[in-house]
């Protein structure tokens, strides 16, 4: 490890922030924990965990945070260390920005400069737009495997407190080649995807599965949270011309292909979730996972037997989103089972109504899509019950 003294940087009781995800600045956060005890009450706040550096014994002289229980951030809730926001991911800036979560500094991962200079944020720019604007101090780690991509914030040796360069792979999320399950929700979304439609899909293989049947159409545009592997095909193909994301979520395949790349711009979660931004964009589709829904369209994104496991996450943005757009659409996609054990369709939720039935549009399965727009709960429950697993649509009322 270079040598790295944040003790010259961070003190006792300040807020750290972290790049997230595959953006998440390995070499800083092992620092940054062996260093801890040197600024003992330090909160840190975490987004998607998924390199697990970070563990339950670090909460002896940290404070940590995250918006969700991905990745590794499940066992960092279920030890009962991990402060969860509950909120939606449009009011993270704001957040950030009124110090409700503190970001006095901020450790990130970027791009070796281009030739004027400037550094990428390489593989996300999300709310860490809003918390470089506010922060005290930037600490960068400047690692040339990332690469330079065209983000709405630059940034120059100037601008840092500290820079580490590294030379090291990125965190990397892989959901493997789709199944049958996974083809046949995206068979089914299919339907709902007219030409010129802007798409957005959550976390996970399923949401992107949507994006194996889009043969025969054109003028897609992308406009998410998350940009993973799955976009490649397309915009290699043609069928999806531009992608606007908060970050990259992938392995090598979606980092290489956005490299200098300006048909991909990694914009600020302000900007990808920001209902006035959301309010202008026509055919606006959503997709979007779930752990469980209940007859009535009820949405459970966050627990499953009693750990945190998902998020707020941007779901409620981008559905009331899609719900209000013209030709738009929202789609919640989860396999009919959990295992072979449980119905993912459920008479009354396990966990909180993370959407609510209020915004209810078009579930899928792998059994088919139920379209609640515009019908009453009677009709709904037939409905739902109709895209269950045929061995759990008895009990279920059917």
């Amino acid at each position: 490890m270079p040598d790295i003294d944040l003790s010259r940087i961070i003190g006792p009781g300040d807020g750290v922030l972290v790049g997230q995800a595959c953006a998440e600045p390995q070499t800083l956060v092992e620092a940054f924990v062996a260093q801890r005890a040197a600024f003992s009450g330090a909160s840190v706040f975490l987004g998607i965990n998924y390199a697990g550096i970070v563990k339950p014994e670090h909460a002896d002289h940290l404070r940590l945070a995250a918006y969700c229980g991905a990745g590794h951030n499940r066992a960092l809730a279920d030890a009962g260390v991990l402060d969860i926001h509950p909120h939606p991911y449009s009011r993270l800036g704001e957040l950030i920005r009124s110090r409700a979560i503190r970001a006095d500094v901020v450790l990130v991962q970027v791009s070796p400069p281009n030739a004027k200079g400037e550094h990428s944020l390489g593989l996300a720019a999300d709310y860490l737009i809003p918390a470089l604007q506010t922060c005290r101090a930037i600490v960068a780690e400047v690692n040339d495997q990332v690469p330079w991509t065209h983000t709405e914030r630059l940034l120059r040796a100037a601008d840092f407190a500290l820079a580490v360069h590294t030379s090291r792979p990125p965190a990397m999320v892989s959901y493997g080649e789709p199944g049958e399950l996974e083809r046949a929700i995206g068979r089914h979304c299919a339907p709902f995807i007219p030409n010129g439609a802007t798409l957005e899909f959550g976390l996970g293989a399923l949401p992107e599965a949507s994006l194996l049947g889009l043969e025969g159409r054109s003028n897609i545009r992308i406009h998410s949270g998350a940009l993973g592997d799955g976009v490649v095909a397309p915009m290699q193909a043609g069928i999806v011309t531009e992608a606007a994301g908060a970050m990259l979520l992938g392995t090598r395949r979606i980092f290489d292909y956005a490299a200098n790349n300006p048909r991909i711009r990694l914009r600020s979660s302000e900007y990808t979730h920001g209902p006035r931004v959301l309010a202008g964009i026509e055919r606006f589709v959503a997709i979007n996972s779930a752990v469980e829904v209940d007859l009535t369209g009820q949405v459970n994104g966050e627990v499953a037997r009693g750990s945190y496991v998902g998020a707020v996450g941007g779901a409620p943005d981008f559905v009331r989103a899609a719900n209000q757009s013209p030709g738009g659409v929202s789609l919640i996609v989860l396999p009919a089972t959990a295992g072979r054990s449980a119905s993912r369709i459920v008479p009354q939720l396990s966990g909180p109504a993370t959407t609510p039935r209020s915004e209810a549009g078009v579930f899928v399965t792998e059994h088919g899509a139920a379209d609640l727009r515009g019908l009453p709960l009677r009709e709904r429950v037939k409905r739902m019950i109709a895209i269950a697993a045929p061995e759990f649509r008895a009990a279920l009322g059917g």
